[in-house]
C-alpha cells in the first residue's frame, strides 16, 4: 500500500489521479475518519492507495505537526510500505512542520523533494521555482491572502521551517541519468535533510521516478507520482463504468470561493456560456440575521435555476476592493484573516448544503481548497475513491459514504479557462 499525507482535500485529489489513471484503486479520507483496521476488511475493496487528509495549510505549524504525525501513524498501522507528503505546488503552507513529522515519525533521516509540475505552469531551475515562466515571488501567490509567496528561493523557504539540512542537487535533473541521480541521491541520504530536485519537463520526472523507485520518502507537489505510477507497476485499465446513476431534470451546481486568478477566469467563462452566476455578498456575513438572509437569497435563486434544469454557480467575491473590506469589517469585530476566509468558505458550504437538499442532486463541481474542505464537511464526506482525470491535477471522485455523490474539487490555481464548464460536462456525462 502507498500512504499519502496531504495537506488539502484538493491536493489530495490532486495525486489520488495520478495513481487511479493509472489503474490503482485509490481511496481519499480526512485523516482523523480513517480507521486502519478496515482497509482491505473482509467484503471491504482494498486500496493500492490511501491518501489522509489532515487540512493543515491554514494551521499552526506545531497543530499540522500533530495532525501529520497522527496521519502517519494510522497510515503504518494499515500497513503503508512507501510514504508520500503531499504538499502545495507552490510550498504555501507548513511544509517544514508537515515534512518532519512524517520523517520523525517513520524514525527516518532524509526525504526527496519534487515541486515542479510541468503540466501545471510549475518548474524548479536552479533551485528556484517558477509559476508559467515568472519567478514565484512575481507570480499572483505573492498576493495569496494567508500565504503569500516573497521568495523563488525553494531551499531558503523550506529552510526557514526546519532544523534539519536543506539542499539541491549541484546539476539539473535533465544533466542526469537515473543512475547518476540515484548515486548523487544516495550520497545526499548520508548527510540526511532534505534533498531538492529541480523539474523542467516532464522527462525529468520520468528520470526522477527511475532513479528513487519508492525507496526514499517523497515529499513535494503530485506531478512525480504520476511517473511514479507507471515506474512501480504495469498500468492497469482504470475504471469506466457509470458510478452513480444521474438525477433527471436537475441542473449541477458549482461552488467556488478561490481568490486565484484562474478560478476568477472559469466563472466568467460559465457566465459567457449563458449559465446563471450568483455571487455571494460576503459584508453580510458578520451579522447572524443578515447572514440567514443572504444564505436564503442565494439558496432561493440556485434552486430555482437547477429546477430549470440549467446549471449554476455561486461564488464569493474576487474584487480585490471587496475583499479588502471584509477582511477590514472582520477586523474591526476582532478577526483575523484565516478566521474571516473560514467564514466565508463555511458560507458557500451551507448554501451548497441547502441546494442539494432542495434539489436532491447527486453532483457537484467545488473551486478553492478550503471552499472544498468545507463543503466535504458539511455534506459529510467521510471518504472518496477517485474516479477519472478531467485535466492534469484534478478528477472526478465518487464518496464512500451513502448516498454516494461525484463531486469535483478543484485547487483555485488549476485548470484551464474552461475548466469548471468541462467539469459540468463531464459529472453529467462522464
Amino acid at each position: 500500500m502507498i500512504g499519502i499525507v496531504a495537506d488539502d482535500i484538493t491536493g489530495a485529489n490532486d495525486i489520488g489521479t495520478m495513481f487511479a489513471k493509472a489503474g490503482y484503486i485509490t481511496h481519499v479520507y480526512p485523516y482523523e475518519a480513517f480507521d486502519p483496521s478496515t482497509a482491505g476488511a473482509s467484503g471491504r475493496e482494498r486500496p493500492d492507495v490511501v491518501i489522509l487528509d489532515t487540512a493543515s495549510r491554514l494551521d499552526s505549524p506545531s497543530l499540522a505537526y500533530e495532525k501529520v504525525r497522527d496521519a502517519t501513524n494510522r497510515l503504518k498501522a494499515a500497513g503503508a510500505a512507501l510514504w508520500i507528503n503531499k504538499t502545495c505546488s507552490v510550498f504555501r503552507g507548513n511544509v517544514g512542520a508537515e515534512f518532519d513529522a512524517m520523517l520523525d515519525t517513520l524514525d527516518a533521516s532524509f526525504a526527496v523533494v519534487v515541486l515542479g509540475f510541468p503540466k501545471n505552469g510549475r518548474t524548479t531551475i536552479d533551485g528556484r521555482h517558477f509559476v508559467r515562466g515568472v519567478p514565484l515571488e512575481e507570480s499572483e501567490f505573492r498576493n495569496d491572502p494567508v500565504h503569500p509567496m516573497t521568495s523563488s528561493d525553494l531551499v531558503g523557504i523550506l529552510s526557514a521551517q526546519t532544523k534539519r539540512r536543506v539542499a539541491r542537487l549541484g546539476k539539473r535533473t535533465s544533466e542526469l541519468t537515473p543512475a547518476e541521480l540515484r548515486a548523487r541521491l544516495e550520497r545526499e541520504k548520508t548527510l540526511g535533510g532534505y534533498a531538492i530536485l529541480d523539474v523542467e519537463t516532464q522527462e525529468d520526472l520520468r528520470t526522477i521516478a527511475e532513479a528513487v523507485r519508492g525507496d526514499y520518502v517523497l515529499c513535494g507537489s503530485s506531478a512525480l507520482s504520476e511517473e511514479l505510477a507507471t515506474t512501480l507497476s504495469e498500468t492497469r485499465p482504470a475504471a469506466e463504468e457509470q458510478p452513480l446513476p444521474a438525477v433527471e431534470g436537475v441542473g449541477v451546481l458549482c461552488a467556488a470561493g478561490s481568490l486565484m486568478p484562474q478560478t476568477a477566469g472559469q466563472i466568467e467563462y460559465l457566465r459567457e456560456r449563458g449559465i446563471p452566476v450568483f455571487e455571494l455578498d460576503t459584508l453580510r456575513l458578520f451579522s447572524p440575521r443578515d447572514r440567514a438572509a443572504e444564505l436564503e437569497r442565494l439558496s432561493d435563486a440556485l434552486v430555482d435555476a437547477l429546477r430549470s434544469g440549467s446549471h449554476a454557480a455561486v461564488h464569493s467575491s474576487n474584487d480585490p476592493a471587496r475583499v479588502a473590506e471584509t477582511k477590514r469589517v472582520g477586523a474591526a469585530i476582532g478577526l483575523t484573516g484565516e478566521e474571516v476566509s473560514r467564514i466565508v468558505s463555511e458560507a458557500v458550504a451551507d448554501t451548497v448544503g441547502a441546494v442539494m437538499a432542495r434539489t436532491g442532486q447527486n453532483r457537484l463541481v467545488a473551486a478553492g481548497g478550503e471552499t472544498s474542505a468545507a463543503v466535504c464537511h458539511k455534506l459529510g464526506v467521510a471518504g472518496m475513491k477517485v474516479w477519472k482525470e478531467i485535466e492534469p491535477g484534478v478528477p472526478s471522485c465518487v464518496t464512500l459514504t451513502e448516498p454516494p455523490l461525484m463531486l469535483v474539487l478543484k485547487s483555485g490555481s488549476f485548470g484551464s479557462p474552461g475548466f469548471l464548464y468541462k467539469a459540468l460536462q463531464h459529472v453529467t456525462q462522464p
